[in-house]
């Protein structure tokens, strides 16, 4: 059973930066999954931040994070990180990192393994 565990959430002031981790444990062949980051605002729908292929070479970002995060993934550790530069206030939301077997895609609906979510707070 895949488990994916994400940390590093918390309280950052405007302009701030923080940097999420997302460990990925259980099933077969870890490394071969794309992986991304989804975020969900209070009284919103989840959304797309980004996400990877499982080489680590192929990146998507969402217009709104663009240039200001930066994903990466270290295979040997089975480890995900989302770097968080920047940080505007309406980043406010909880995070979620999330693995699939497949190609890179920007829909919630086609990642199968979904960590438990970690939040951010960006507030002065």
């Amino acid at each position: 059973q895949v488990q994916l565990v994400e940390s590093g959430g918390g309280l950052a002031q405007p302009g701030g930066s923080l940097r999420l981790s997302c460990v990925v444990s259980g099933g077969t062949g870890s490394s071969i999954y794309s992986m991304g980051w989804f975020r969900q605002a209070p009284g919103k729908e989840r959304e797309f931040v980004a996400d990877i292929d499982w080489r680590g070479t192929l990146t998507q970002y969402a217009d709104s994070v663009k240039g200001r995060f930066t994903i990466s993934r270290e295979n040997d550790n089975n480890t995900m990180y989302l770097q968080m530069n920047s940080l505007k206030p309406e980043d406010t939301a909880v995070y979620y990192c999330a693995g699939r077997m497949g190609r890179l895609s920007i829909g919630h609906m086609d990642y199968n393994y979904w960590g438990q979510g970690t939040l951010v707070t960006v507030s002065s």
